[in-house]
């Protein structure tokens, strides 16, 4: 059955981009963020390259997630970034999930689970030092530090904390400010009795910007797809002045023309009536819309690429139909391949574009792909 719309996932770009930040890490443990289905790149494809790339363990939102990869053979450690339900625990310990906490009744049911089982719950303590999302304040780590030393099932495998705005901004002054935090927090949990736990804090921008933030572990998420996290992060490695970093973006979004037709000088297209045209004008009709991912604040914005060159979006983006200009490239077939996100000869459409056309940022354009859409390896 032929598909309407699919993505390629090129694996030769995804071990490049592993390499890349294995060699800016030197040696420390390096985690892949696979969550919201690999950030829409498809988990099933991903998981396994990066483990055969050489990643240390993934990371994931939920359980679901994690089983997910435990299912698809995966052996490594697979790190629950997001909220485990106390009624899960036992489930997370039996497929050796490492869970972050920062709740004192998850601890408590991660012990009765492990006891259970005669196992071992590994956790990862998150600690609030300015993000204000999870984790524990300091005045609070004393308590928790003790409640898990108390208990004979629960290990301490890592802490961790995360930045608030070190991706938007080429002042990095919060950054630092929460790194201190961070800092003060370790000096005081290495004074307990702990086996060397992971201390982890460095997302995809603190490890391309600020070596100082590896300590034991990085967590690569947006990055290992080749996207940047941000035209700020980018600057700032400019001003850094060290060598070029090259990251190769991995996923490519094509689809195929439904229809070609011809409408007359002052037709409306779509939806609301929202474009006129101004000439006779040839269309191409492509059979995916916002249902797929292909956002509606893309009408009347966006392009796609046919033979090379664009084709603008004219009309609304309907649920599962776009329709765009072909007027001035030659000899469109029925069915001829059209890529909405990548390249086609020298012309690119970038995840990024695309999301600021929407007034978001590529993280969300990609990880709300749909997952019906069928993901190949390429490369």
């Amino acid at each position: 059955m032929k598909e309407l719309s699919w993505i390629e996932i090129d694996k030769s770009a995804l071990i490049h981009n592993v390499k890349t930040f294995r060699k800016l890490i030197n040696g420390k443990k390096f985690y892949g963020v696979v969550k919201a289905n690999a950030y829409g790149h498809g988990v099933d494809l991903v998981a396994p390259i990066l483990i055969e790339a050489g990643v240390d363990g993934l990371a994931v939102h939920s359980l679901a997630e994690a089983i997910e990869l435990r299912k698809l053979g995966i052996d490594k450690p697979i790190l629950l970034l997001g909220y485990l339900p106390k009624s899960d625990a036992e489930e997370a310990v039996k497929n050796q999930i490492e869970v972050t906490v920062y709740n004192k009744d998850t601890i408590v049911a991660l012990e009765l689970a492990a006891r259970k089982l005669k196992k071992k719950a590994y956790i990862h303590l998150k600690l609030e030092t300015g993000t204000n999302r999870q984790g524990i304040t300091y005045d609070q780590l004393d308590f928790f530090l003790k409640l898990i030393l108390s208990l004979d099932n629960v290990v301490l495998k890592g802490v961790s904390t995360h930045f608030a705005n070190i991706e938007d901004t080429t002042e990095h002054y919060y950054a630092k400010y929460q790194l201190n935090n961070f800092l003060k927090f370790k000096n005081y949990i290495e004074s307990f009795n702990f086996q060397s736990p992971y201390f982890h804090c460095a997302c995809t921008a603190a490890t391309i910007l600020f070596p100082e933030t590896y300590f034991d572990m990085v967590r690569i998420g947006i990055g290992l797809y080749g996207l940047w996290p941000s035209k700020e992060t980018y600057l700032s490695w400019l001003l850094i002045g060290k060598n070029k970093i090259e990251l190769k973006p991995v996923l490519t979004w094509k689809t195929i023309v439904a229809q070609v037709k011809e409408v007359p000088q002052g037709s409306y297209i779509g939806y609301g009536c929202t474009y006129k045209t101004t000439r006779n004008t040839k269309l191409a009709v492509l059979p995916i819309g916002y249902s797929d991912g292909y956002d509606r604040l893309l009408s009347n914005k966006a392009y796609v690429l046919i033979k090379g060159k664009r084709a603008q979006v004219r009309g609304r983006v309907c649920m599962n139909i776009i329709m765009v200009d072909i007027s001035d490239i030659e000899n469109v077939q029925l069915e001829e391949e059209v890529v909405l996100i990548g390249r086609q000869n020298s012309e690119v459409i970038s995840a990024d574009y695309l999301a600021s056309l929407c007034g978001t940022i590529h993280y969300e354009f990609v990880s709300r792909l749909s997952p019906r859409i069928p993901r190949v390896l390429i490369n």
